[in-house]
């Protein structure tokens, strides 16, 4: 109700201007010409027209519809088609009305009405304008430098300049172009390249720098945002290109650069045609749903139209958030959330039994290495054995389609928890082998940012207490990837599997830790090392300097999707898998004290740390 009675108001205001115009360019297109006014009944005539005439096209135009906050070169153009119009229905008039009306007062009544329509629509920008020219020498101002000269620059300063709330002040522009230095946008100046960030900064006494790039890979602003950690700038950035096609690159449109944006690397494209053609209609089960990985998978599988969607995790309030959350998000989604462990072999066939899901992305696991370390049955217990359960009552009960979360720390393992995720893929590729109906599948990644136990949470926690923040060693590099990245790769997986695979995701460059501290050190504001500590504490248990995606013999093979591969399967002995596991088994839930050397028998390229 309330927009509705400023869209009127709006449309009110207008409408009056237009009376007002029309009248007072009768007027002034007389005297011009014949420097007089007889009031006649012709006179009358010719203005009552012109109301009616001036309002049909006005409206045929859609001039009563602008919002006055974002007029522009479009509205303008809108504004002289309608008065062209209007300039050829007088033309006709002056057949008629051949006593005062001429060509001459055709076209100056035409020109001043045009002039005052224009002025009606751009009065608030106008006055925000000068308003803005007014105050420039304002100190509050937060002194800007915007980087990118291109439509979402010139989109960004525009608001800036015509905005009432104004906040920032662009002092200059930077831009890769070496054609655009030395020119203006609206009259804020192009003075270099992204090399000269800091001399700028330094030279305009800039408060904040501004990437208004949208489009630009994220290379490309992780390259900037290097440059400009030589300044003592905050910076802020737009977060997509959908703000140049929205017409929406504004103020309120920045944000903080994020660690995401600094991976070096664009976010995964995935086919949603494809994960729709094998989601849609079908019981997906999602074990560990209430965890970081899991719980995202949920919430993108609930856009997807599943006929029912089944969360099972052992831990009651994870389950009850992501619960609710579909609740609140999906009203119509058939979702049930269950409370159960896969290491539980009589539940899973019980789940299994009663509600047959077609679809299964097995998510649950013991995921921290020095957790992991000090409490290696527990890993085997559950990473292996619940892994195990799952498995084979999908294979049992007949589901579709099996996708087992996995993790680069699986190749070549230094810790427990990577080598019982191997064993984890050793059971996918050995039960997808045989299975009459299930095809299954395991996907490869690195740590994933945000997710329970990745270090961003706990950066974010040390600086917010003061420091230090905490690395284990400064040459220690990990790739790295966003949660939807994550699910986005597994749903895609899905719709590749056919039995047996492993899939890897190309995750670009690998990324220093200490590099990611520093940054996100950056990012709060603050100076690494002298506001907060970056401490090295030393490698933890069953930590190493860097993680790999592939274990020499398995080589690659490419899917439609440039970035996901498959890792070629390693022949197994699969005797030896399903005689070891049982050994495994009975040596775990009797508490052996040599997990380790044990898992290292069957996973050959494990090396346990003494």
């Amino acid at each position: 109700m309330k927009n509705n009675y400023k869209k009127l108001k709006d449309i009110g205001i207008l409408v009056l201007c237009d009376f007002a115009s029309i009248t007072v360019s009768v007027l002034l297109s007389l005297l011009i010409v014949h420097s007089r006014v007889d009031f006649c009944l012709e006179l009358l005539y010719w203005y009552l027209l012109n109301i009616v005439t001036v309002y049909v096209f006005f409206a045929l135009f859609r001039l009563y519809f602008i919002v006055f906050t974002s007029v522009g070169l479009l509205d303008t153009l809108k504004t002289v088609g309608a008065i062209l119009f209007v300039f050829g229905a007088n033309l006709a008039y002056m057949i008629f009305l051949k006593r005062f009306l001429n060509i001459r007062v055709c076209i100056t009544y035409s020109i001043i009405l045009a002039l005052f329509g224009l002025a009606s629509r751009f009065s608030q920008r106008m006055y925000v304008a000068v308003k803005y020219a007014l105050s420039r020498k304002n100190k509050n101002k937060v002194r800007a430098m915007i980087v990118g000269g291109g439509n979402a620059g010139t989109m960004l300063i525009r608001e800036i300049q015509t905005t009432d709330k104004i906040t920032y002040l662009p002092v200059c522009v930077i831009d890769d172009d070496p054609t655009k230095i030395g020119k203006n946008i609206n009259n804020v100046k192009i003075v270099g390249s992204t090399a000269d960030i800091p001399v700028y900064a330094k030279k305009y006494d800039i408060d904040e720098i501004l990437i208004a790039m949208p489009a630009a890979p994220k290379a490309e602003v992780k390259r900037i945002f290097d440059i400009c950690e030589g300044t003592k700038c905050k910076v802020k950035t737009l977060p997509g290109i959908y703000q140049i096609v929205n017409g929406d690159a504004s103020v309120t449109a920045l944000r903080e650069v994020q660690i995401s944006d600094l991976l070096g690397r664009d976010q995964i494209k995935v086919n949603l045609d494809e994960i729709m053609g094998y989601i849609e209609d079908r019981v997906v089960l999602v074990t560990g749903g209430g965890g970081s990985i899991g719980s995202e998978l949920c919430r993108q599988i609930a856009t997807h139209n599943p006929k029912q969607l089944i969360i099972l995790d052992i831990y009651e309030n994870n389950a009850y958030d992501i619960e609710q959350e579909l609740k609140r998000r999906h009203p119509e989604l058939n979702l049930l959330a269950l409370i159960a462990s896969i290491r539980d072999t009589g539940k899973m066939e019980d789940v299994f039994k009663k509600y047959s899901p077609e679809i299964v992305f097995n998510a649950a696991a013991h995921k921290h290495v020095p957790l992991m370390e000090t409490s290696p049955n527990e890993a085997v217990k559950n990473n292996v054995f619940g892994t195990l359960n799952v498995a084979r009552c999908a294979d049992k009960f007949g589901s579709k389609v099996f996708v087992q979360i996995s993790t680069d720390k699986a190749v070549n393992p230094t810790n427990i928890m990577g080598a019982t995720k191997r064993i984890c893929e050793m059971i996918i590729q050995t039960i997808g082998k045989h299975s009459k109906n299930t095809k299954f599948v395991a996907v490869r990644f690195g740590n994933v940012l945000g997710s329970n136990g990745s270090v961003i949470p706990l950066f974010e926690k040390q600086i917010a207490e003061g420091g230090p923040v905490t690395v284990t060693h400064k040459d220690i590099i990990r790739y790295f990837m966003t949660i939807p990245e994550a699910v986005s790769l597994v749903l895609q997986a899905g719709a590749y599997a056919k039995g047996g695979q492993i899939f890897v995701l190309d995750m670009g460059e690998p990324v220093k830790i200490y590099d990611l501290a520093y940054n996100l050190i950056k990012l709060s504001g603050l100076e690494p090392n002298v506001d907060i500590e970056i401490k090295c504490t030393g490698l933890r248990p069953g930590e190493k300097l860097y993680e790999e995606r592939l274990m020499d013999e398995e080589g690659m093979q490419q899917t439609p999707n440039g970035l996901i591969s498959i890792a070629n399967p390693i022949k197994l002995d699969e005797q030896r898998l399903w005689t070891t596991l049982d050994s495994l088994k009975a040596a775990a839930y009797d508490e052996t004290e040599e997990m380790k050397n044990l898992v290292a028998q069957l996973v050959t390229t494990y090396k346990p740390q003494k």
